[in-house]
């Protein structure tokens, strides 16, 4: 296996149990209310949201930048002159 495999396996195992030693219920405040909430689902809930926002963050764009897109419409090679031709070569 590759070392990136066996990191995100041990990764999630680690997550897993450290879950599972917090399913006390803890009282958490929100902005205007106290509700008795189990450490279990908060973690829970902060992590997958930290994947989630982690992975957004970091994929590579997709999208082709107008530059690219008017570059293309236009192939600029056939509008040089015999002369600027010989020069770029």
């Amino acid at each position: 296996m590759r070392s990136k495999t066996v990191f995100i396996i041990i990764f999630t195992a680690l997550i897993t149990i450290f879950l599972m030693i917090n399913t006390d219920a803890v009282e958490f405040n929100f902005i205007f209310v106290k509700k008795d909430i189990s450490k279990l689902l908060v973690v829970g809930v902060c992590t997958f949201v930290g994947f989630v926002l982690g992975f957004w963050a970091g994929r590579p764009k997709t999208t082709v930048s107008s530059y690219d897109r008017e570059i293309d419409q236009h192939d600029n090679k056939n509008k040089l002159s015999d002369e600027d031709r010989d020069y770029i070569q």
